[in-house]
């Protein structure tokens, strides 16, 4: 497992601690860089270590800011693996407070794709290749680049070609010229970015197919989608990356593809629902502004749309189990 910043209560670091204390072999990346936790991280990896956990402090060069689990169990000799990639860092405080978005896969490539990954990790390298999960700093932004031509080609060929991305930040400038690259051959380009964002959208003959958000609420808007395409050729991931340089190329980060058709819906679904605000978002114009969203449609205040389903889910879930 991967820790990035745990809280200073960790319930996952206990569990971690009693799984080594019942004989499970665990291995943990604590990150001792996260800033504003290092004395904490600390703190919990000579738990750990006391515990009989292998513990790594980091990695050479580079951050490790993936949010990433594996659990491998032997059958028959072979192994079974079981992958949780997230958004968010393994802290209750904060998902509390922030939007992350969690999967979790048996999926074989990309549980071997996770074990290279901390194989790597345990060698203080990086991993140069990966199949289905991107993973960088040696294959994320390329990746990306790559899909980003696909829906160039796409929109060249007359074709639907779009990209939607939910992020923190957009200031790595390979990613960007690219995007504007796409935007130039006709791809709409729809952008989530909370906070810095270096790319002016609607530009006339530059970015006039992009357009750029920003949704501040009640909750921390911290997961990262990205989606290449429409429909069922649509490629989906999830990630703990930002589309910046710190990200991209200089420390490890994480991007899972979502192949289930249903998840796949419900990130579109929710993606969409923020693009649709109109009660948080503001809008980048082409002066670099962010004005208010302002339009004849119904109310859509995205953070308490989700929240409201989530606690009629509940309610249905309770009342399904007769409690």
């Amino acid at each position: 497992m991967t820790l990035y910043r745990v809280a200073k209560n960790s319930e996952v670091v206990n569990a971690l601690i009693e799984a080594a204390e019942n004989g499970k072999d665990v291995l943990v990346l604590v990150e001792l860089k996260a800033r504003f936790d290092e004395e904490n991280n600390i703190e919990w990896s000579r738990r750990l270590e006391a515990a009989g956990c292998t513990v790594i402090y980091g990695l050479n060069g580079f951050k490790v800011h993936s949010k990433l689990c594996l659990i491998t169990k032997s059958i028959n000799g072979n192994p079974e693996y079981y992958t949780q990639i997230g958004t968010g860092n393994y802290n209750e405080k904060t998902a509390r407070i922030y939007t992350d978005l969690s999967l979790m896969t048996a999926d074989s490539v990309i549980g071997k794709n996770a074990n290279d990954v901390f194989n790597a990790l345990a060698s203080d390298t990086t991993v140069k290749n990966s199949e289905a999960l991107l993973v960088a700093p040696n294959c994320l932004q390329n990746r990306v680049i790559e899909m980003i031509d696909e829906q160039i080609v796409l929109a060249e060929k007359g074709e639907e070609a779009y990209i939607g991305v939910k992020i923190n930040s957009l200031t790595d400038k390979t990613i960007i010229d690219e995007l504007i690259k796409a935007s130039k051959a006709g791809v709409k380009i729809e952008l989530v970015v909370r906070g810095i964002c270096c790319l002016i959208p609607v530009v006339p003959g530059e970015t006039e197919n992009i357009r750029v958000i920003s949704v501040v609420g009640r909750f921390l808007e911290h997961s990262r989608i990205y989606i290449f395409g429409r429909g069922e050729a649509a490629k989906i991931y999830i990630a703990s990356a930002d589309f910046m340089t710190r990200n991209t190329l200089r420390r490890v980060e994480v991007a899972a593809p979502v192949y289930n058709e249903c998840i796949r819906e419900q990130i579109v679904y929710m993606f969409n629902s923020i693009m649709s605000d109109n009660v948080q978002a503001r809008e980048m114009d082409s002066d670099g502004n962010y004005i208010r969203v302002e339009n004849d449609n119904e109310k859509m205040n995205s953070q308490e749309h989700f929240y409201d389903k989530a606690y009629e889910q509940a309610q249905t879930a309770e009342m399904l189990s007769g409690k």
